[in-house]
């Protein structure tokens, strides 16, 4: 099984790239407080969770396209993999983000944590 949101944003395609596509920018995903991207890995601070290491597997800016792996994590995820896709559509945008999780009991919290994301990528986008 795998975790899907499908949203749309009122904003260009080109607008959610520059936010999702920046690997080391992680403003729009609560509960982190820091982050470093060496090229290849992003290592993510979440306090009262730990640490989190994620494999950038594919970043493509023509196709705006962003693939990752958790590979290191506190608790007992033993697999993970992401994609993030965004897409023109009528009058904005289309965030297409697609998580595996195993083991699946972990399914949920990994879907409001998507949630979340969404939620502070729309607040960012249209400020009120």
């Amino acid at each position: 099984m795998a975790v899907i949101i499908d949203h749309k944003f009122a904003v260009a395609p080109e607008t959610l790239w520059e936010i999702l596509g920046t690997p080391d920018r992680v403003d729009w995903v609560p509960g982190v407080t820091s982050c470093s991207f060496d090229g290849e890995v992003r290592s993510l601070d979440l306090p009262g969770a730990g640490a989190i290491k994620e494999r950038i597997l594919r970043h493509d800016n023509d196709a705006r396209i962003i693939e990752y792996s958790c590979f290191e994590s506190p608790g007992n995820l033993e697999s993970h993999r992401a994609k993030m896709e965004i897409t023109a559509a009528d009058g904005g945008c289309r965030l297409q983000w697609e998580a595996s999780v195993e083991p699946v009991a972990i399914e949920p919290f990994i879907k409001g944590s998507m949630e979340g994301c969404i939620v502070r990528l729309e607040q960012m986008l249209n400020p009120s």
